[in-house]
């Protein structure tokens, strides 16, 4: 560790340092989420089998409530508790003869189909499993504004580390021009890939 006494220029690589190996640890729950769900959408015939789990529900809502003008909140907030209905509503559609509620989360979603002149509904919900889970936050599908901040927060901390990273790489002498040899060279193969791989 360096001491006040030393210039700047030989403190700071210990604060690089610092930081790469925090900023590993805080970000590596969300490194490996991204790196494994990365293989698992890129290759999702591999690894997702098997249909949805589907349940059908039906009931019945006081005809009062559907009249004139509908309280959205209410029978959304309603048929959740009643149900234990997932996700956030992502449509609330109004019809002289029926009203149509969506809710959707990640895996998940479930739809209601309400007639107004009786009050009877059926929902429609539809579970995936894990894996599909992990994915859709991968793709922040139906996630919410609190998650879209962790995947905002993800990206800087992964760039912090690269760029880190490298600032550790130029202060060791004997390592310095064969690491960069071969940044440059994952550098050219990317490139290569973008401009003669892709379609």
């Amino acid at each position: 560790m360096s001491t006040a006494g030393e210039p700047r220029g030989h403190r700071l690589p210990y604060w690089v340092r610092w930081l790469h190996l925090y900023g590993s640890l805080l970000g590596l729950a969300a490194t490996l989420l991204f790196a494994v769900t990365g293989l698992t959408l890129n290759h999702a015939e591999w690894f997702e089998s098997g249909e949805p789990a589907v349940r059908t529900l039906a009931g019945e809502l006081p005809v009062a409530q559907l009249a004139g003008t509908v309280d959205k909140l209410a029978i959304a907030e309603r048929l959740r508790a009643e149900h234990h209905l997932r996700g956030a509503v992502s449509d609330f559609g109004i019809a002289d003869d029926e009203c149509v509620v969506v809710w959707k989360g990640p895996a998940y979603s479930a739809d209601a189909t309400i007639e107004r002149s009786t009050g009877k509904y059926k929902i429609e919900e539809s579970r995936r499993p894990l894996l599909a889970l992990l994915d859709d936050l991968h793709k922040g599908r139906d996630c919410g504004p609190v998650w879209s901040v962790v995947i905002d927060a993800s990206a800087v901390v992964l760039t912090g580390l690269s760029l880190t990273g490298l600032w550790l790489l130029l202060y060791l002498k004997k390592r310095r021009r064969t690491g960069l040899l071969v940044g440059f060279v994952g550098l050219v193969a990317l490139l290569a890939v973008v401009a003669f791989g892709i379609p």
